[in-house]
């Protein structure tokens, strides 16, 4: 997984963590993220920096998935998700 995009120009849906009960998170992230063509991106909006799910990403997609910090303090995090070829 790599912290800059493949290309600048790509389709972000929306995905807004917040309103996920925690247990069925991971499970809808990565079925979104599944769901998703090269060229498109999940842009991710959460409370708190999720480490362990980019730890998973990485383990379950390696390079296929990019991240783009779209903002980054506490409480607020946007994440884009950008998945390449």
């Amino acid at each position: 997984m790599s912290t800059e995009p493949a290309e600048t120009d790509y389709q972000a849906y929306p995905f807004d963590a917040r309103t996920i009960a925690h247990r069925f998170r991971h499970s809808a992230i990565f079925g979104a993220l599944d769901a998703l063509k090269p060229g498109e991106a999940m842009r991710f909006v959460n409370d708190h920096d999720p480490l362990p799910l980019l730890a998973q990403m990485q383990q379950r997609y390696g390079d296929h998935v990019h991240i783009l910090y779209q903002q980054r303090e506490p409480g607020a995090i946007v994440i884009d998700f950008i998945v390449v070829a």
